[in-house]
């Protein structure tokens, strides 16, 4: 399995509500991300555009990453984004773009991020039919992109089908094997339920198993829960030093470890694995 400190939880946060702007950033989420699209009404969003500069200007409050998501560039409220972001004092760590189709969506991104925003990373947000369909153009769009994100509600909406589990399973399949494939991390939807905890360990644990690297969070009391689902536990991370140790102790790329053959992928994973969640709990 595949560990990352990079996108286990994305937590949602409408840039409107600047009194959650720190409590986000305390939650413990790898990415505190202020939303300028869903959850910002048509006549209010130069005003998020405000509170989102102000997000980014204050002092980092937390470990987490901080990110924004734009409206669609295939509307205009996604271009004055863009053009709000490049002028920002202090730009974004990461830029969730919606409703990705194809690879000219995130070309647009960055041509009119420009080079002020050229650190800022990108995740692409799969939510449509056409979006899935161009996938495998879309991971090799640029080396900016990060991850996928899927959007589920959208997708689902979309095709017609029931916002559960079995439903989308096709989709989200799709987008881890074309992630994979592409070294890029995927980050699956959240449960919009935000008072079904263990409703929430269960899609979780079923993400993890699939091989997504985290979920996107609503609320904060989700991202403990998201947190300790794509973290290595202590057996995992004992067998990953045992793994390392015993690759270094061989100077081979095969070993045996508690009875097991391994080999070089199973040994990458452990060292990754190490690198990122070191030799604690992470």
């Amino acid at each position: 399995m595949r560990f990352t400190r990079y996108c286990r939880s994305i937590l949602f946060t409408p840039a409107l509500a600047v009194d959650r702007f720190a409590r986000g950033q305390q939650s413990g989420a790898d990415i505190s991300l202020v939303d300028l699209e869903d959850s910002v009404a048509a006549a209010h969003k130069d005003a998020a555009r405000q509170h989102a500069e102000a997000f980014f200007l204050a002092p980092r409050v937390g470990d987490s990453r901080r990110a924004v998501r734009i409206n669609s560039v295939t509307r205009h409220e996604g271009l004055r984004d863009l053009l709000a972001l490049r002028a920002y004092a202090a730009k974004p760590d990461v830029v969730m773009v919606p409703k990705v189709e194809s690879p000219r969506d995130l070309e647009i991104v960055e041509q009119a991020l420009g080079p002020e925003c050229a650190h800022v990373d990108l995740l692409a947000l799969v939510e449509t039919p056409r979006g899935l369909e161009n996938i495998g153009a879309i991971v090799t769009a640029t080396p900016r992109l990060k991850a996928l994100v899927f959007g589920s509600a959208d997708f689902s909406f979309s095709i017609g089908a029931a916002l559960t589990w079995e439903p989308m399973l096709y989709a989200r399949a799709r987008l881890v094997t074309a992630a994979r494939s592409a070294n890029l991390q995927v980050v699956d939807s959240p449960l919009f339920d935000m008072s079904d905890l263990e409703g929430l360990r269960k899609e979780a644990a079923l993400a993890r198993g699939m091989g997504f690297s985290g979920k996107a969070a609503i609320h904060p009391h989700q991202v403990e829960i998201i947190n300790k689902a794509f973290s290595p536990d202590e057996r995992t991370l004992q067998k990953a030093r045992k793994i390392v140790a015993e690759s270094q102790a061989r100077d081979a790329n095969i070993c045996v470890v508690d009875g097991a053959m391994v080999g070089t992928p199973f040994i990458e994973a452990a060292k990754r694995t190490l690198e990122d969640f070191g030799p604690t709990e992470g």
